[in-house]
Protein backbone atom coordinates (compact mmCIF):
# COMPACT_ATOMS: atom_id res chain seq x y z
CA UNK A 1 0.00 0.00 0.00
CA UNK A 2 1.49 3.15 -0.96
CA UNK A 3 0.87 6.24 1.04
CA UNK A 4 1.94 8.52 -1.94
CA UNK A 5 4.88 9.97 -0.16
CA UNK A 6 8.65 10.08 -1.35
CA UNK A 7 10.70 8.74 1.08
CA UNK A 8 14.24 9.51 -0.48
CA UNK A 9 16.17 8.09 2.51
CA UNK A 10 14.83 4.65 2.02
CA UNK A 11 17.23 1.96 1.21
CA UNK A 12 16.79 -0.24 -1.98
CA UNK A 13 14.72 -3.17 -1.27
CA UNK A 14 12.49 -1.99 1.79
CA UNK A 15 9.62 -1.56 -0.14
CA UNK A 16 9.75 -5.25 -0.58
CA UNK A 17 10.69 -5.95 3.19
CA UNK A 18 7.48 -4.02 4.00
CA UNK A 19 5.19 -5.96 1.48
CA UNK A 20 6.77 -9.18 3.09
CA UNK A 21 5.99 -8.14 6.28
CA UNK A 22 2.42 -7.09 5.56
CA UNK A 23 2.00 -10.58 4.26
CA UNK A 24 3.61 -12.57 7.02
CA UNK A 25 1.27 -10.33 9.32
CA UNK A 26 -1.93 -11.71 7.21
CA UNK A 27 -0.93 -15.48 7.57
CA UNK A 28 -1.91 -15.58 11.26
CA UNK A 29 -5.59 -15.85 10.66
CA UNK A 30 -7.06 -13.97 13.85
CA UNK A 31 -6.58 -10.46 14.66
CA UNK A 32 -6.37 -11.61 18.29
CA UNK A 33 -3.37 -14.11 17.59
CA UNK A 34 -1.75 -10.86 15.69
CA UNK A 35 -2.13 -8.73 18.52
CA UNK A 36 -0.51 -11.68 20.48
CA UNK A 37 2.37 -12.34 18.20
CA UNK A 38 3.46 -8.27 18.08
CA UNK A 39 3.14 -8.32 21.40
CA UNK A 40 5.49 -11.00 21.94
CA UNK A 41 7.89 -9.22 19.65
CA UNK A 42 7.82 -6.07 22.36
CA UNK A 43 10.99 -6.63 24.75
CA UNK A 44 9.42 -6.47 28.11
CA UNK A 45 12.91 -4.37 29.50
CA UNK A 46 13.85 -2.68 26.53
CA UNK A 47 10.39 -1.60 24.71
CA UNK A 48 11.90 -2.11 21.60
CA UNK A 49 10.29 -4.70 19.03
CA UNK A 50 12.53 -6.97 17.57
CA UNK A 51 12.44 -9.39 14.78
CA UNK A 52 15.66 -10.63 13.22
CA UNK A 53 14.55 -11.62 10.19
CA UNK A 54 12.89 -8.05 9.27
CA UNK A 55 15.89 -6.70 10.83
CA UNK A 56 18.44 -7.64 8.69
CA UNK A 57 16.19 -6.77 5.63
CA UNK A 58 15.55 -3.13 6.74
CA UNK A 59 17.59 -2.39 9.56
CA UNK A 60 16.75 -2.57 13.19
CA UNK A 61 15.52 0.90 13.66
CA UNK A 62 13.06 0.31 10.89
CA UNK A 63 11.94 -2.74 11.52
CA UNK A 64 10.92 -1.47 15.11
CA UNK A 65 9.16 1.40 13.93
CA UNK A 66 7.48 -1.40 11.39
CA UNK A 67 6.40 -3.67 14.26
CA UNK A 68 5.28 -0.81 16.39
CA UNK A 69 2.89 0.85 13.96
CA UNK A 70 1.52 -2.96 12.94
CA UNK A 71 1.12 -3.33 16.68
CA UNK A 72 -0.96 -0.41 16.77
CA UNK A 73 -3.05 -0.65 14.12
CA UNK A 74 -3.70 -4.51 14.88
CA UNK A 75 -5.03 -3.65 18.56
CA UNK A 76 -7.36 -0.93 17.06
CA UNK A 77 -8.45 -3.27 14.93
CA UNK A 78 -9.19 -5.31 17.71
CA UNK A 79 -10.82 -2.85 19.75
CA UNK A 80 -12.98 -1.70 16.43
CA UNK A 81 -14.81 -5.16 16.77
CA UNK A 82 -18.22 -5.40 18.67
CA UNK A 83 -18.08 -8.21 21.72
CA UNK A 84 -19.75 -10.37 19.34
CA UNK A 85 -17.11 -10.23 16.91
CA UNK A 86 -14.46 -10.40 19.12
CA UNK A 87 -15.60 -13.72 20.85
CA UNK A 88 -16.04 -15.16 17.22
CA UNK A 89 -12.30 -14.05 16.79
CA UNK A 90 -10.81 -15.27 20.25
CA UNK A 91 -12.69 -18.73 19.82
CA UNK A 92 -10.99 -19.10 16.15
CA UNK A 93 -7.97 -18.17 17.84
CA UNK A 94 -8.13 -21.01 20.67
CA UNK A 95 -9.78 -23.74 18.14
CA UNK A 96 -5.79 -23.85 16.91
CA UNK A 97 -4.11 -23.72 20.27
CA UNK A 98 -3.76 -27.61 22.08
CA UNK A 99 -5.72 -27.04 25.26
CA UNK A 100 -7.94 -23.70 25.53
CA UNK A 101 -9.29 -24.28 28.72
CA UNK A 102 -5.93 -24.69 30.24
CA UNK A 103 -4.92 -21.36 28.39
CA UNK A 104 -8.01 -19.79 29.40
CA UNK A 105 -7.77 -20.50 33.19
CA UNK A 106 -3.91 -19.40 32.97
CA UNK A 107 -5.42 -16.46 31.07
CA UNK A 108 -7.89 -15.75 33.84
CA UNK A 109 -5.50 -16.29 36.98
CA UNK A 110 -2.61 -14.43 35.38
CA UNK A 111 -3.95 -11.65 32.98
CA UNK A 112 -0.95 -11.50 31.02
CA UNK A 113 -3.20 -9.74 28.76
CA UNK A 114 -2.82 -6.64 30.74
CA UNK A 115 0.73 -6.74 28.97
CA UNK A 116 -0.31 -6.78 25.11
CA UNK A 117 -1.38 -3.66 24.11
CA UNK A 118 1.01 -1.29 22.13
CA UNK A 119 3.00 1.38 24.16
CA UNK A 120 1.24 3.85 21.96
CA UNK A 121 -2.28 2.49 23.29
CA UNK A 122 -4.35 5.36 25.45
CA UNK A 123 -5.14 4.36 29.13
CA UNK A 124 -8.97 4.24 28.17
CA UNK A 125 -7.82 1.90 25.28
CA UNK A 126 -5.77 -0.56 27.42
CA UNK A 127 -8.57 -0.23 30.10
CA UNK A 128 -11.27 -1.14 27.47
CA UNK A 129 -9.02 -4.12 26.14
CA UNK A 130 -8.50 -5.72 29.64
CA UNK A 131 -12.43 -5.59 30.09
CA UNK A 132 -13.64 -7.09 27.14
CA UNK A 133 -11.11 -9.75 27.73
CA UNK A 134 -12.28 -10.33 30.84
CA UNK A 135 -15.51 -10.69 29.60
CA UNK A 136 -14.51 -12.97 26.71
CA UNK A 137 -12.48 -15.03 29.10
CA UNK A 138 -15.60 -15.79 31.67
CA UNK A 139 -17.60 -16.66 28.59
CA UNK A 140 -15.78 -18.51 26.62
CA UNK A 141 -14.34 -20.42 30.26
CA UNK A 142 -17.89 -21.34 30.45
CA UNK A 143 -18.00 -22.72 26.91
CA UNK A 144 -14.40 -24.64 27.15
CA UNK A 145 -15.01 -26.04 30.36
CA UNK A 146 -12.54 -23.92 31.96
CA UNK A 147 -12.06 -23.70 35.95
CA UNK A 148 -10.24 -20.96 37.17
CA UNK A 149 -7.40 -22.12 39.71
CA UNK A 150 -8.46 -19.52 42.32
CA UNK A 151 -11.82 -21.24 43.89
CA UNK A 152 -12.95 -17.58 44.90
CA UNK A 153 -13.52 -16.48 41.04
Amino acid sequence: MSTGQFRPDRRPGQEPAGELWRHTLARIPTLFGRVLYLASLRNQTSGAYEHAGLAQMIGQEEAGETLRRSHARVFQDWLCLNLEQQQADLREYLAETPNPAAMLADWAATAPYRGWAPPTAQDFEQRLFAGDLETLLTLLQREFGAVSPDPGS
